[in-house]
């Protein structure tokens, strides 16, 4: 399977701004890429590739004042598989858990572990260690919140995400993350792309999506809380202890987002990796459907931009 994925983000500043990015693939995903185009930046600026230190890609760069944007556009190979199951994995003990995984076990930005602990164990402590108590936690915060990008705020915590029993997908990924944390089950907050593949269409706008990982029987494993169902195509982007270590963009002072694009897809043409890119907004009428409602989605975007 051929999937098509990018982005075109628009921001403007009023000085000269320093700015991160965490909008690369991760780095086991780069030989899958078939063909690509960019990262670019208008105007042309210098993009410094680094890695942090969770081992995302990111650039660096300098945005200058007025209207900057930013481009990407590839096709990625992917196996078409849902994500894999394990029932049978089981959760290792915080002795016996390699030392990369101890941060994955602490109170952070927006999981409140210490806050959350007594609920947590009120609610999955009785349930079975491993695969199934994770997959109840993700069951829980499905049902417990309502997914509305109307509800997005860049200053919810998982208690408070709790609590209003709103939120969006970044805000399901940390109430799961948080609970996991508090039985002692390493968790870490993911982002990354994740298209209406082999499910109805959403007919929201298409956004970078966040779900989360656990560390059961030796090995990560993906859970969605917001979508609750294993998903085709995923490709991720970057992980860490939550929002607050992987923003999509930050700028080391005031913004404005002034366009915000996300697609991926699945592509049907096979010769399209040997084809030169055109502009995706001209390729299909699904395209110019979804792109319609983006207006308020960039306004709310902004808002919630404004308020970090």
């Amino acid at each position: 399977m051929l999937i098509r994925i990018g982005y075109e983000i628009a921001i403007r500043c009023n000085q000269p701004t320093p700015m991160t990015t965490y909008l690369n693939l991760e780095s086991a995903r780069i030989p899958d890429v078939q063909c690509e185009r960019g990262p670019t930046a208008t105007p042309d600026v210098r993009l410094e590739t680094f890695h942090d230190l969770f081992g995302n890609s990111c650039l660096r760069l300098l945005a200058p004042a007025g209207n900057l944007s930013l481009n990407y556009d590839a096709v990625v190979k992917d196996d078409g598989l849902p994500d894999p199951i394990d029932e049978d994995a089981t959760e290792v003990s915080v002795d016996q858990l390699p030392t990369d995984c101890l941060a994955y076990l602490s109170a952070s930005r927006y999981c409140e572990t210490d806050e959350l602990s007594p609920l947590a164990w009120n609610l999955f402590g009785h349930v079975k260690p491993g695969w199934s108590r994770v997959q109840a936690i993700t069951d829980y915060v499905n049902q417990r919140l309502t997914f509305s990008y109307g509800f997005a705020r860049s200053t919810r915590t998982a208690a408070q995400a709790h609590e209003e029993r709103v939120g969006v997908c970044r805000d399901f990924a940390h109430l799961a993350v948080a609970f996991c944390r508090c039985m002692n089950i390493p968790a870490r907050y993911v982002n990354g792309y994740l298209g209406d593949i082999g499910v109805p269409a959403d007919p929201a706008p298409m956004d970078f999506n966040a779900w989360f990982e656990v560390y059961l029987g030796g090995k990560w494993h993906t859970f969605d809380a917001r979508h609750n169902q294993r998903r085709i195509g995923r490709i991720v982007v970057a992980r860490g202890r939550d929002a607050a270590d992987i923003p999509l963009i930050h700028t080391f002072g005031p913004h404005e987002l002034t366009n915000f694009k996300v697609w991926t897809f699945e592509e049907h043409d096979p010769s399209f990796a040997s084809q030169r890119f055109e502009k995706v907004s001209l390729l299909t009428p699904w395209f110019s459907q979804r792109w319609s409602r983006l207006s308020r989605h960039i306004r709310e975007r902004s808002e919630a931009e404004s308020a970090n």
